[in-house]
C-alpha cells in the first residue's frame, strides 16, 4: 500500500477536492503504516473505504428575501461513516464552503468523534448561505426552507446534526422549530438546542474549554503548566472567545484574537473583564475587533497575529488560516506549542515547518473534540429525558478531554515525547477500523 499512489489516485478521481486529499494525506502518513502491518486491514480494504462517504446529499435551497425576491442557495449533508453511530457533525452556513469543504470536514469529523468514545459517526453538512448583513427574518426564512430539503435524511437515531460557523444558537432555533413543524416530533435530532428545550448547558462554551483542557493535559504530561502562558488566538467566534475565557481563567496570557478584517493585541494579555466586553461586541452587538477600545490594546487592519510574541498558538478561525509563511513568522519568536482549536487550521507546508521544527502540535481531531463530545452528551440527556448542572457536563467534559489525551500518548510510538498527531489519527482509526471489519463488506 503506497501513500503517494493513494493520495494520486484519489487527485485523479476528485481533481477540485483539494481540502479533502489534504486531510487524507495528514492522516494517511501516520495511518498507512499501521495498516501494512496488519492483514485484517489490508485485506477488507479499510482505509481505501474510508476515502469514500457513505453518501452526499445535495439539495436547492429557495426562500425569499425582505424585499419579496427569490434568493437561491446550495445545501449539502455529507453522511460519512456510521460506524461507531449515528452520523454525527455540524451544519455550516458561509458563502464559501463546496463539497469539497464537506467531504473533508466529515472524514475529519470521523475521527474525532471516535476519539471521544462516545457512539456517534461522522457527518458533516452546511450551505453557501451568508448569514452576514441579514435579518433575523431571512435568516429565519433560509433555516426554514434549509430544513425542508434536510429532514427526510436526518433523525435521533440515523443523523444529528449541530451548529458550526454561521449556525449558532439562534440557527439551531430556527432549524428545530422547522423540523417539529415538518415531522411532528420533539426528538433529539439537533445538538446546540437551548437549555430550555433539550440543550445541555457549556455546549456553547464546549470546543474552547475542550482545547484548553487538552492542551492542560498536554503540558502536564511534561511536568508543565498553563500558569503564565503566552498564548496567541486567532478568531473570534465562540471557539477563540471561549478558549480565551478559558485561558484566563487558568491564569495564562491571552495577547490576541482576530476576525476577518484584522487583529487586536495587548502584550500584558486582556482581562477576564475585557474579555466580557469582547464577548459581547462580537455576540450582541455583532461589531468588529477593530471596534474594540482597551488601555493598551493595539489594533492591526488586514493582518494575522502570528508575528507577535508567544509560547502557544492557539488558531481558531478556520482551515488552512496558517501559511508556511505566517509559521516562519512563529517560529522567529517563542513559540513551543501550536493547540488546533479550529478544523485543520494549519496548511500543509505550515505543519511540515513546525513538525521540523520539533513544535508539539495538538491536531484538531483531539484539540476540538469538546464540541462534539459535549452534543454527545446532549444527546444521552435526551435519551434519558433529564438535564444536567453546568457543572456535572463540565467535569464530564474534562474527563473526556483526558481520556482522549491518554489515547493519543498510547497510540503513539513514543509515550514520553507523544507525537499526538501520529497518536490521534492512529487512535481514531483503530476504533473506526475495527468496528468496520465487525460489519463484514458493505
Amino acid at each position: 500500500m503506497d501513500i503517494d499512489q493513494i493520495i494520486e489516485t484519489l487527485k485523479q478521481k476528485t481533481p477540485e477536492e483539494v481540502e479533502f486529499h489534504q486531510a487524507v494525506k495528514e492522516v494517511a502518513d501516520e495511518v498507512v503504516p499501521l495498516v501494512r502491518d496488519h492483514d485484517k486491514y489490508v485485506d477488507a480494504r479499510i482505509f481505501e473505504r474510508l476515502l469514500a462517504p457513505d453518501r452526499v446529499i445535495q439539495f436547492r435551497v429557495t426562500w425569499l428575501d425582505d424585499g419579496g425576491n427569490v434568493q437561491i442557495n446550495n445545501g449539502w449533508r455529507v453522511q460519512y461513516n456510521n460506524a461507531l453511530g449515528p452520523y454525527k457533525g455540524g451544519l455550516r452556513f458561509h458563502p464559501n464552503v463546496r463539497l469539497d469543504t464537506f467531504k473533508f470536514l466529515g472524514f475529519e469529523q470521523t475521527f474525532k468523534n471516535a476519539l471521544t468514545r462516545l457512539p456517534m459517526g461522522g457527518g458533516k453538512g452546511g450551505s453557501d448561505f451568508d448569514p452576514k448583513g441579514k435579518s433575523e427574518h431571512e435568516v429565519m426564512r433560509f433555516c426554514q426552507a434549509f430544513m425542508q430539503g434536510l429532514y427526510t435524511h436526518i433523525g435521533a437515531n440515523r443523523d444529528v446534526p449541530a451548529g458550526d460557523i454561521g449556525v449558532g444558537n439562534r440557527e439551531i432555533g430556527y432549524l428545530y422549530g422547522a423540523y417539529k413543524q415538518l415531522t411532528g416530533q420533539h426528538e433529539a435530532v439537533l445538538t446546540g438546542k437551548n437549555p430550555g428545550f433539550g440543550g445541555s448547558c457549556v455546549r456553547k462554551e464546549a470546543t474552547g474549554y475542550g482545547c484548553v483542557y487538552f492542551l492542560m493535559n498536554m503540558l502536564a504530561h511534561r511536568d508543565d503548566e498553563i500558569d503564565g502562558k503566552r498564548c496567541a488566538v486567532s478568531g473570534a467566534g465562540n471557539v477563540a472567545l471561549y478558549t480565551a475565557q478559558k485561558l484566563v481563567e487558568r491564569d495564562a496570557k491571552v495577547i490576541t484574537l482576530s476576525d476577518s478584517k484584522g487583529y487586536i493585541v495587548k502584550d500584558d494579555g486582556f482581562s477576564a473583564e475585557e474579555l466580557k466586553k469582547i464577548v459581547q461586541l462580537k455576540e450582541t452587538e455583532n461589531g468588529a475587533l477593530g471596534d474594540f477600545d482597551g488601555d493598551g490594546v493595539c489594533y492591526h487592519e488586514g493582518k494575522k497575529p502570528w508575528g507577535e510574541d508567544f509560547d502557544v498558538a492557539i488558531p481558531a478561525a478556520t482551515q488552512n488560516e496558517v501559511s508556511g509563511e505566517d509559521m516562519d513568522q512563529m517560529l522567529d519568536g517563542s513559540l513551543k506549542i501550536i493547540c488546533e482549536a479550529a478544523n485543520m487550521p494549519l496548511e500543509a507546508e505550515a505543519r511540515t515547518k513546525a513538525r521540523e521544527a520539533g513544535i508539539l502540535i495538538a491536531p484538531a481531531k483531539a484539540a476540538n473534540a469538546g464540541g462534539v463530545a459535549v452534543s454527545g452528551l446532549e444527546r444521552s440527556q435526551n435519551a434519558m429525558h433529564l438535564s444536567w448542572s453546568a457543572k456535572k457536563v463540565d467535569k464530564k467534559l474534562r474527563k473526556i478531554m483526558k481520556q482522549i489525551h491518554q489515547d493519543c500518548v498510547e497510540c503513539a510510538e513514543d509515550a514520553d515525547k507523544p507525537d499526538y498527531i501520529q497518536g490521534a489519527n492512529i487512535a481514531g482509526f483503530k476504533r473506526v477500523a475495527e468496528a468496520m471489519l465487525t460489519y463484514g463488506v458493505i
